[in-house]
C-alpha cells in the first residue's frame, strides 16, 4: 500500500483529505495574525503562552463529552456543524482592537478550538472505520502530511501577508478557507455502519473510561502519544522572535520562515523515514527527535544557522505522530473509538498545554536554549518508556 493506491482504491479519503488540506490551511493561517497582534499589544511572556494554551485547553476539557457525541450521532452532519462554528469564530477575531480585550480573544479561540478538536476526533474516528490495517497507518501519514503542509503554507504566507497587508485581512481570508471547507464537505459522500450506540451521554462517558481502565495497553498508548505534544513550539518561537531575532528579522517573518522551515521537515519526514519505522525500532526515533531539539536549543543564538535544527526536529515529529496514533487505532475496539481517540487527544493537548506554560513559566527564570534542551530531554525518558511497554504492544 501507497499514497497513490490508498487514492485510487478509496475516493472518499481523497475527497476527505482535499477537506482537510482546506480546513487546515484556515486553522494555521490567523496563528500568524494572532501571535503578531500579541506581540504588538505589548504581551507579556505568560500573556502569550495562555493564549497559546488556549488552542489546546479544549480538547481537554471537552474530550470525555466530544469522544461519547461522536460514537452516539450521525459524523457528516456533526463535522459540517463544528466547520461552521469554526468559521463564525474566525470572523469574530475581528473584533479584538486592543490589550484589554485578550479575554475575549480567548473565549473565541477557546471555542473555535472546541469545535476543531472535535472535528479532528471525529475525522481519525471515520478514518478508523473506513480502513485498516497499512491502509490506515497511510491514511494516517497523509493526514499528517496535509497537516505539515498547511502549517508551513500559512504560517509563510500569512507571516508575509500580515506584515504587508495586515492583521485584519489575514482574518478576513482565514475566514474564507472555513466556506470553502464546508461547500466541499457537504459534496462528499460516504458510508460507514451505523453507530450500535444507543446509550445516554453520561453512561458512554462512564463506559469510555472503564473501557480504557481496564485495558492498560490503551492507556500506554495515549502516554505515548503525549509525548509528542512536547514539541508545542508556538511559544518558544513567539519569545524567540520578540527577545531574540526581532533585530535580524520583523516579527512576522520570523515566525513564519521559523514555523515554515519546521514544517517542511514534518511534511517531508514520512516520505523520507516511515518505511524504515516499526515497532521495534520506534524508541531509537524517539531519541533522534530528542537530540534534534537539543541541538536547537544549542545554536539558537544563531538564527540562521538553528534553522537547520529546527528542519531535522520536524523530520521526526510527524512519523511519531502518525505511527503511535496507528497503533492506539489499531488496538481499540470499533465502538469505542470515539471516546478513546477523543481521550487520546485530550491527553496530548494536556501535554500541549504543560509544555506551553512550562515554556512561558520558565523563561523569566532561565534561557530560552535550556528550555529547549530540556524539552530534549524529554524525548530521552519517552524512548526509555517505550522500550518498557513494547513486549505488550
Amino acid at each position: 500500500m501507497n499514497y497513490r493506491k490508498l487514492f485510487k482504491e478509496h475516493k472518499v479519503i481523497r475527497d476527505l483529505s482535499l477537506v482537510q488540506f482546506i480546513a487546515y490551511f484556515g486553522a494555521w493561517f490567523s496563528n500568524v495574525a494572532i501571535y503578531t497582534m500579541l506581540v504588538d499589544f505589548g504581551s507579556s511572556s505568560l500573556a502569550i503562552a495562555t493564549v497559546t494554551a488556549m488552542h489546546f485547553l479544549p480538547a481537554v476539557l471537552i474530550a470525555p463529552f466530544s469522544g461519547a457525541i461522536i460514537d452516539r450521532f450521525k459524523l457528516k452532519p456533526l463535522m459540517i456543524s463544528l466547520l461552521f462554528i469554526e468559521l463564525i469564530m474566525t470572523l469574530l477575531f475581528l473584533t479584538i482592537d486592543n490589550k484589554n480585550e485578550i479575554w475575549m480573544l480567548m473565549i473565541f479561540i477557546f471555542i473555535r478550538m472546541s469545535a476543531g478538536s472535535m472535528f479532528f476526533s471525529t475525522e481519525m474516528s471515520l478514518l478508523a472505520k473506513l480502513l485498516k490495517g497499512k491502509a490506515l497507518q497511510k491514511a494516517n501519514e497523509i493526514h499528517s502530511i496535509i497537516w505539515s503542509f498547511t502549517y508551513a503554507a500559512g504560517m509563510a504566507i500569512s507571516g508575509l501577508l500580515v506584515n504587508f497587508i495586515g492583521i485584519q485581512a489575514a482574518f478576513i481570508i482565514d475566514a474564507m478557507f472555513f466556506l470553502v471547507a464546508i461547500i466541499a464537505f457537504i459534496r462528499i459522500d460516504f458510508v460507514v455502519k451505523a453507530s450500535i450506540v444507543h446509550d445516554k451521554i453520561l453512561f458512554l462517558i462512564k463506559d469510555g473510561f472503564l473501557y480504557i481502565k481496564n485495558n492498560k495497553i490503551i492507556m500506554h498508548l495515549i502516554l505515548l502519544h503525549a509525548s509528542v505534544g512536547i514539541t508545542s513550539f508556538d511559544t518558544l518561537v513567539t519569545l524567540l522572535a520578540k527577545n531574540e531575532y526581532k533585530y535580524v528579522l520583523a516579527v512576522p517573518l520570523v515566525l513564519g520562515i521559523t514555523n515554515a522551515t519546521r514544517a517542511v521537515g514534518l511534511m517531508i519526514g514520512p516520505v523520507l523515514i516511515s518505511k524504515y519505522v516499526n515497532k521495534e525500532n520506534l524508541h531509537y526515533l524517539l531519541a533522534f527527535q530528542g537530540l534534534a531539539i537539543i541541538f536547537w536549543g544549542l545554536t539558537q543564538s544563531n538564527f540562521y544557522f538553528s534553522l537547520i535544527f529546527v528542519f531535522i526536529t520536524g523530520l521526526f515529529t510527524t512519523i511519531l505522530w502518525s505511527f503511535t496514533y496507528a497503533l492506539l487505532q489499531e488496538k481499540c475496539e470499533e465502538k469505542y473509538l470515539g471516546r478513546v481517540i477523543s481521550y487520546n487527544d485530550m491527553f496530548f493537548m494536556l501535554s500541549c498545554i504543560i509544555t506551553t506554560l512550562f515554556i512561558g513559566l520558565m523563561a523569566s527564570l532561565t534561557s530560552l536554549a535550556i528550555i529547549t534542551i530540556l524539552l530534549g530531554i524529554g524525548f530521552m525518558i519517552f524512548a526509555f518508556y517505550y522500550t518498557r511497554i513494547l513486549k505488550w504492544i
